[in-house]
């Protein structure tokens, strides 16, 4: 089976930036919390290996939030969780559940779970003190320096109170021991400041950067479900859309003669074609009627952003650009693009079809599941219009009812559970 040669910190920094994504629009919370675990661990003389898995959940610390926008809200803003103290602990605990089964990311559940569990105790966890794992600690700590920070405000200026904010609530909220690390890192302006510049934010990964991990394609399909997961379960509409349009495009791809490692390639853009929708709050991708032209402007960034998430990860081009292009069209009219006839892949295209014919064929706020007379109507009628690629079209229409089985087969996959309390 073919091999990839990714390093393993480099696939956190690109997936942080799907979850920072999430959080509000455009973010860097994930990373910003990630450089400030590494100075802290550099301060407490953490292992280099150690060093790895904090940072690698620091990464991620947020993924149990990810596909809920009224959550992400409340993790973002200390006055959104005031009057509630409990409801921080939500998305930590969805988190562990998403990870825990989840092979390529399992060793970074326990810290994910407990980042939010304060030293003196009182957690739904019911550990304390040293029971709560160091890298937990280390993450609750920085996580709550920078959602506290004054983003109206120099950051310089914001150091004083951010400091006085910590030791306020050493022994408390924080591993004294971490505060005292942190401390002597924050006396240091450049520390600060390293937090405030884009390009050093996302080159951060160059500092973590500790060789490439083999990966197969089964450890690929493994990363790409568990985001897929991410990405279904924001919209009870579409809580299968990502797995359906995967194996119809597998489908059309096996028909086309595609080789064995390109099929698991179809598969992984199926399963990320719409990363960026990670970026769409709710109560859009649930609106139970048209679009405003504002809200249709916010549903069409995602395709830019599942492109430039993807493009980062080393040889993972070819699956960037089939995920990504689904909404480009042979004429040039299509987004965010505009790439014709000439420049779209046959893979693209397939992803395409397949994208099209899963959301003709379940069930959306605004409408029932379309009959199959309807959907051949509407696809013949993208074909005609030069949208969609003929031959695509024919291999998927000959074959309706396998590619129909296909998407009714995923109706029985269970989502991994989700808590609203703890």
């Amino acid at each position: 089976m073919l091999l990839f040669s990714i390093s393993p910190v480099n696939l956190m920094h690109t997936l942080a930036m799907a979850l920072d994504l999430a959080v509000d629009g455009v973010s860097l919370h994930q990373k910003r919390v990630a450089i400030m675990c590494s100075y802290i661990a550099e301060k407490m003389s953490i292992k280099l290996h150690e060093e790895q898995a904090l940072l690698s959940a620091a990464l991620m610390h947020d993924i149990g939030a990810a596909s809920f926008s009224d959550e992400r809200k409340r993790i973002s803003d200390p006055k959104l969780t005031g009057s509630n103290p409990m409801v921080i602990f939500v998305h930590a605990e969805n988190g562990y559940i998403l990870l825990k089964d989840s092979e390529p990311f399992s060793f970074i559940a326990e810290t994910i779970r407990h980042h939010h569990d304060n030293w003196s105790g009182g957690n739904p966890s019911g550990l304390s003190g040293d029971q709560i794992p160091l890298h937990s600690r280390i993450i609750h700590l920085a996580d709550r320096v920078d959602i506290n920070i004054d983003k109206n405000k120099p950051i310089l200026a914001c150091r004083s109170d951010l400091k006085k904010l910590i030791e306020a609530n050493r022994g408390r909220n924080f591993d004294p021991m971490v505060v005292d690390a942190f401390m002597e890192c924050s006396e240091k302006e450049s520390f600060w400041l390293d937090l405030t510049i884009p390009d050093y934010v996302n080159s951060f990964k160059n500092r973590m950067n500790l060789g490439g991990t083999p990966y197969n394609m089964a450890d690929l399909v493994k990363i790409a479900e568990l985001f897929a997961t991410l990405i279904d379960r924001m919209s009870r509409f579409t809580a299968t859309h990502s797995r359906s349009v995967s194996g119809v495009a597998v489908f059309l791809a096996q028909v086309h003669g595609f080789s064995e490692s390109e099929l698991h390639l179809v598969k992984i853009s199926g399963l990320l074609h719409d990363l960026g929708k990670l970026s769409i709050p709710n109560k859009i991708l649930e609106k139970p009627g048209p679009l405003d032209p504002q809200e249709q402007m916010t549903v069409r960034q995602h395709t830019f952003f599942t492109y430039r998430i993807l493009s980062q990860i080393e040889q993972m081009e070819t699956v960037a650009g089939w995920a990504a292009f689904h909404h480009e069209t042979l004429d040039g009219k299509g987004y965010p693009f505009k790439i014709d006839a000439s420049d779209l892949s046959i893979g693209s295209r397939i992803m395409a079809v397949a994208d099209i014919f899963v959301a003709l064929t379940e069930n959306r706020p605004y409408r029932q599941k379309l009959p199959q007379h309807t959907v051949e109507k509407i696809m013949m009628s993208m074909v005609d219009n030069n949208k969609i690629t003929a031959s695509v079209v024919h291999n998927l229409l000959t074959n309706y009812k396998t590619a129909e089985q296909i998407v009714l087969s995923q109706e029985n996959w269970t989502q991994p559970a989700t808590v609203t309390e703890v």
